[in-house]
């Protein structure tokens, strides 16, 4: 219902925000590692948000940037795991992270966030790895990669940021093109992860 919220901050109380728009203030939950993304009291702020309906449940939830309101999104299509778990985890890890976790397998990883177990964890790196059947991310480089000075490491780290762009819901294609742009010899696949997801973001 609200993509995004533009305002004021007006006031943070624990998990939660208000952002006033227009003469309506909007309270939003946040929690406080994420609230110091955003800025200070009294600044003007952008707020990226997901508005979560369900019968005995009705709240907004802000995040600093769309990467983090991306991320939230896929993690609610994994089985078992509600919007404060999800949430819970966008705090504690970058969109990059969560996407390394997942093709390396990290369980430990994952599951150091606050509330997420063990098991939870595994089921979030396999559904998520699901994402990745039928996916050759050697065969998108060699087809549609510009770069034929590509070392075996390069294509490699391309391979691994493409694949990782692709677990967090971004279709093959968009996912090539953007690692592509963002390529750098020497860069970590993390970074460059990082840099795609911004140029995806515009």
């Amino acid at each position: 219902m609200y993509a995004y919220i533009k305002g004021t901050f007006v006031s943070a109380r624990g998990e939660d925000i208000v952002v006033e728009n227009n003469g309506i203030g909007y309270k939003i939950y946040m929690p406080l590692l994420l609230q110091g993304r955003i800025g200070h009291i009294g600044d003007e702020v952008c707020v990226y948000t997901y508005h979560y309906v369900r019968e005995d449940i009705v709240a907004l939830y802000g995040f600093p940037s769309l990467e983090d309101q991306d991320m939230f999104v896929l993690l609610l299509t994994v089985s078992g795991i509600g919007p404060k778990t999800a949430i819970s985890v966008v705090e504690m890890l970058q969109p990059s992270e969560l996407a390394m976790a997942v093709l390396s397998g990290d369980v430990k990883k994952i599951s150091q966030v606050k509330g997420l177990g063990k098991k939870s964890a595994e089921r979030i790196i396999l559904e998520l790895k699901d994402k990745l059947k039928g996916f050759d991310a050697g065969s998108s480089v060699s087809s549609d990669n510009t770069m034929p000075d590509l070392s075996s490491e390069g294509k490699s780290d391309l391979e691994d940021c493409i694949a990782a762009l692709v677990v967090l819901g971004y279709p093959a294609s968009e996912a090539n093109k953007a690692a592509s742009k963002v390529y750098e010899p020497g860069a970590s696949v993390e970074e460059m992860i990082r840099k795609a997801l911004r140029l995806l973001a515009k």
